[in-house]
């Protein structure tokens, strides 16, 4: 038998409490997207402050 939605909503939110969120090394604020970046690498951007780094 499958697990309930609020099972799995319970499970996911679990798995998200347990990583440690990325901060913007500029401000330090925990608001960051993950971009493509040139070349198909990673880049990140502050969403507070405009910092971007990769």
């Amino acid at each position: 038998m499958s697990a309930s939605r609020s099972e799995e909503t319970d499970d996911l939110l679990a798995t998200a409490d347990t990583h440690v969120p990325l901060s913007c090394p500029s401000c330090e604020s925990a608001h960051v997207a993950q971009v493509l970046g040139d070349n198909g690498g990673v880049s990140y951007v502050c969403t507070s402050c405009g910092h971007s780094w990769s």
